[in-house]
């Protein structure tokens, strides 16, 4: 979805800083219009300011430029006109110490060009006009992400009802305050939501959703027009021709694009089970499992091909559903489980993952069905290595020759059952994993959630166990060759940071 993650900080109404007491400004000249906004003050005593303004700025001037003759020609009219034609917003002309008044034909010049021309009287700075509207600037940002935070859970809640399609439209629409539509796969009005436009506006959404709808390369997933007074927002759903969300309303806060982009996440997960059918595989699958299907007997189900284990954890916070479902479409999948410390996604092999701003991923080597779980613990493992390791991925290494080769693997296995049958379970997966981080203590406490004195007390436990030095590089070759070719038994699954 497009950027900005967030909204970007809202304007400030020249109203709400006229209200302002502790200013005590004055309109004095230019149209009263409530809706006009300022972005920022900046003051400036150059005679031509129109190089230095960006354009929605309340410029503050104290009359410094102003020459003697000034209001015998036509330097007001000059002045003036390049504020506007810089797209300022207003003119604020302070009192004292250079003049008493505002100039006559200042005042003139605003009315003529419609500028907004505000008096400031001597006791107020324009350090204090300025921190005054960057103050407002911030409580119309604290309420804007307020209001977006509201939206975005309203959305997720709708998504989880049963007509969610609908409800997340009815939501959004009345979020934005205007008209959500659902355009189908030809154009067609699949659903909508709110009080929906004239014709005219109708039929402008409609061409703008044609605009985003994927057709090739370089097809824009979003666009915006304006059609009747009225603001249009269009969003492509989804990687292929398809469905194509579409928002009228009579006005566009900075938030409402975010707002409108978690919409179409959700949509896009929503719609994609009904284009490409595969809601319905899923469900048959798990109705399978749940009735006793063998794994390998429901894959076919799921898709051809071997998959990818994805274990993910957030890098902060807690995760929601909206932010795993977000991660599953990232990858390519959705199959997604929520726990409550981490997301797995079984993803086709073919989609090698790539690392997700905000996420740490641990990746399985490719598996078919029958071996899932084991895939399910190489992912367990790897995201533990990625936490330890503080790197964003680590995917579990394919096979390559070893001297493990030179044993059939059942004689290895006996020989590590019988090293390792001291040991209980959360034992074999501490020394597991301070073996496989070169005996950190630190990082090995990171990849298994304990404090590091746990790790002390449970290596040191190992040692006595056993009855060796783990000191030994011997010592260690040996153990940790027992370790590859030990399954795990199920218990292992009391390990944090481990697969159920």
């Amino acid at each position: 979805m497009p950027e900005p993650a967030v909204p970007p900080t809202p304007p400030v109404s020249l109203a709400a800083l006229l209200a302002r007491e502790d200013l005590g400004l004055r309109r004095i000249a230019g149209p009263a219009d409530a809706g006009t906004v300022i972005h920022w003050a900046h003051t400036s005593e150059m005679a031509d300011p129109y190089p230095y303004l960006l354009g929605g700025e309340l410029l503050l001037t104290a009359g410094v430029h102003i020459p003697d003759a000034a209001g015998s020609g036509t330097y007001f009219d000059d002045y003036v006109s390049r504020i506007v034609a810089a797209g300022g917003a207003a003119l604020g002309f302070g009192l004292a110490p250079v003049h008493d008044t505002v100039p006559r034909a200042l005042v003139e010049a605003c009315d003529t060009y419609e500028l907004p021309l505000l008096e400031v009287p001597p006791q107020t700075t324009f350090s204090g006009v300025a921190r005054a509207v960057w103050q407002l600037m911030a409580q119309a940002r604290h309420a804007e992400l307020r209001r977006v935070t509201e939206a975005q859970q309203g959305l997720a809640a709708a998504a989880a009802r049963p007509d969610p399609v609908r409800a997340v439209l009815r939501q959004l629409a009345q979020r934005v305050t205007g008209w959500a539509v659902l355009y189908g796969l030809e154009g067609t009005e699949v659903a909508s939501a709110g009080r929906k436009p004239d014709g005219t506006v109708g039929g402008a959404l409609a061409g703008l959703a044609e605009v985003v709808r994927p057709s090739g390369p370089g097809t824009p997933t979003s666009a915006t027009d304006t059609a009747a007074g009225t603001h249009l927002a269009a969003y492509a759903l989804g990687a292929g021709p398809g469905f194509v969300l579409g928002v009228a309303a009579g006005h566009r806060d900075p938030g409402d694009h975010t707002i409108a982009s978690v919409a179409a996440v959700l949509l896009s997960l929503l719609t994609g089970e009904q284009q490409s059918g595969s809601g319905a595989a899923r469900s048959s699958a798990l109705v399978r499992l749940l009735l006793g299907a063998e794994p390998q007997a429901v894959a076919p189900l799921l898709g051809e091909g071997s998959r990818l284990v994805v274990h993910a954890r957030p890098d902060a916070g807690p995760c929601d559903p909206v932010a795993a479902s977000a991660l599953g479409a990232a990858l390519g999948s959705p199959l997604v489980d929520l726990a409550p410390d981490v997301v797995r996604v079984l993803v086709p092999a073919d989609r090698e993952p790539a690392a997700q701003p905000g996420w740490t991923l641990g990746v399985s080597a490719p598996a078919t069905a029958p071996d899932w779980p084991a895939a399910d613990v190489q992912a367990a493992r790897a995201l533990s290595r990625a936490r330890a390791t503080r790197t964003p991925l680590f995917q579990h290494g394919a096979h390559r020759p070893a001297l493990t080769d030179l044993l059939s693997p059942d004689a290895a296995e006996a020989h590590a059952r019988a090293l390792l049958a001291p040991l209980t379970p959360p034992l074999t997966e501490t020394l597991r994993s301070w073996l496989s981080l070169h005996g950190s203590w630190d990082r090995t406490a990171v990849a298994l959630s304990v404090h590091r004195n746990t790790v002390r007390q449970r290596i040191a436990r190992c040692a006595a166990l056993l009855g060796t030095d783990l000191d030994d590089p011997d010592v260690r070759m040996e153990l940790w060759f027992a370790l590859r070719n030990a399954e795990l038994p199920a218990a292992q699954s009391d390990l944090p940071g481990t697969a159920p």
